[in-house]
């Protein structure tokens, strides 16, 4: 096996005009004058108007306009009309290449600052989680399926508040920007209400008008909120949400569901009760994790889930950080190809008694 990479497809196409200059020639002076070959010089800088630059284009323009004057020569066509009408043709479709290489160009910067411009957005609206939050120690992990945007409708947040950690983590339905949007309003009245509700019902309960407010139609989001107080337990309100997991010490895994599950956000309208509280067991040297659905709904060729559960032992880095990547990266290598939903996941570590002390992951 070697060390060499195959060539990408950016190079390729970058060394096509020279390549395609080169056979017309050769195929032109193997098959004399006859066959009318010279023309096609101008796909020359008709291919480089595609993929480089205008000076480029200019440059293989140039190129291509000597090598048609030499083959006219060589062949004798310019005693006639042809070895004219070719090098009107090489002129003319290099000053095509040109203009369409400029107008590339243009709108490739007006892509690249829209891109930039999300970019800052999402990173506004996404902040970076605490690597500590009382006892616990956080790390996050984002993918989205509009990788070229950068741009996608999960969400979450770590608020250390009065009443202990409180957690969210959602999918807004849909993608782009109005997920985005509608990203920002359940953010936003989580983060004000995190620390004035003294309870994780009146947390949800006011996320839910928030939402009902602001959304239209049937749009909704899905979501889990988790509160972790003094004691070693974890309160859960699920709003159709896949069940966060438990990575208990020793490596046993629980997927804790709600006693009845309710509707997600912004379809309390509908008139169904809201979701009920549960509590797990969550103490020193465990583990909880939150996604959503793009982590566990991610199949493979062979169209079979990410099993999820199955890979809890990749978690076992002392580094937080490094194990979710490890994490991220086996779904990356079981989906073979980038998500068709965006994919986020929160993990919490619960590394102390509350003194300092540090409880390792087993």
């Amino acid at each position: 096996m070697t060390d060499e990479k195959p060539p990408s497809d950016w190079t390729v196409l970058s060394s096509m005009p020279i390549a395609v200059m080169t056979v017309v020639a050769v195929v032109d002076v193997a098959a004399g004058p006859g066959v009318g070959f010279l023309p096609l010089v101008s796909l020359g800088p008709a291919f480089s108007g595609l993929v480089g630059g205008w000076r480029r284009t200019a440059v293989i323009g140039l190129v291509a306009l000597v090598l048609c004057v030499s083959l006219g020569l060589y062949d004798g066509l310019f005693e006639e009309r042809r070895g004219y009408t070719a090098m009107a043709s090489v002129a003319g479709v290099t000053g095509v290449g040109i203009a369409a290489a400029v107008m590339r160009s243009r709108r490739e910067g007006e892509l690249a600052s829209v891109r930039s411009i999300a970019e800052v957005a999402q990173q506004v609206l996404l902040r970076p989680v605490p690597l500590t939050a009382g006892p616990l120690q956080a790390a996050v992990s984002y993918t989205s399926a509009v990788a070229e945007a950068r741009i996608g409708g999960d969400l979450y947040e770590v608020v250390a508040s009065p009443h202990g950690v409180r957690v969210i983590v959602g999918d807004v339905q849909g993608k782009g920007l109005a997920a985005v949007e509608t990203a920002a309003v359940v953010l936003g009245a989580f983060r004000e209400a995190a620390h004035d509700e003294p309870d994780l019902v009146g947390l949800g309960e006011r996320l839910e008008r928030s939402v009902a407010r602001e959304l239209e139609g049937e749009k909704f989001v899905t979501a889990i909120l988790a509160e972790i107080g003094a004691g070693h337990e974890a309160v859960f309100l699920n709003y159709g949400h896949p069940a966060p997991m438990v990575v208990h010490r020793g490596g046993t895994v629980h997927f804790p569901k709600p006693p009845a599950y309710a509707l997600p956000l912004g379809l309390g309208a509908h008139g169904s009760d809201g979701p009920k509280p549960y509590q797990v067991d969550f103490g020193p040297g465990e583990q909880l994790l939150l996604y959503t659905d793009g982590v566990t709904e991610a199949r493979d060729e062979d169209g079979r889930f990410y099993p999820l559960g199955e890979r809890a032992h990749l978690l076992k880095d002392p580094d937080a950080r490094r194990a979710l990547e490890a994490l991220r990266a086996d779904l990356a290598q079981h989906a073979g190809g980038p998500p068709h939903d965006d994919a986020a996941m929160l993990l919490l570590r619960y590394h102390g008694h509350g003194n300092g002390k540090s409880v390792p992951i087993t």
